[in-house]
């Protein structure tokens, strides 16, 4: 079992960044791959970005490559998300999830998930 709490949620101003963390609880957090998702207000969860165990593999939604960072310290068994140059279009609710194995861009495929927390973006 895997319990995910994530934090860094907020108001922030277009042009502006924010960094979510997800912290892990277990002891095989680095067996993981570990993923965010979000989801607007009317539409589908959608992938943001992932990390494989190790943390070089990293993937991104094209429309966040460039400005968002994901990161995983195992050591800490928590992910970040770093989010740079903020849009009004990436307000979500941001969700972090864990599956084993590769990571998966399908919110279908995944085991644990996070309580979400809100990122909000004014233009």
């Amino acid at each position: 079992q895997v319990q995910l709490v994530e934090s860094g949620g907020g108001l922030v101003q277009a042009g502006g960044s924010l960094r979510l963390a997800c912290a892990a609880s277990g002891r095989t957090f680095s067996r993981y791959a570990m993923t965010w998702f979000r989801q607007a207000p009317g539409k589908e969860r959608e992938f943001v970005a992932a990390v494989g165990w190790s943390r070089s593999n990293t993937y991104y939604t094209d429309s966040v490559k460039g400005r968002f960072t994901i990161s995983r310290d195992n050591a800490k068994n928590t992910v970040y998300l770093q989010m740079n140059s903020l849009k009004p279009e990436d307000t979500a609710v941001y969700y972090c999830a864990a599956r084993t194995g590769a990571p998966d861009s399908r919110y279908a495929t995944y085991d644990y998930w996070g309580q979400g927390t809100q990122v909000t973006v004014s233009s």
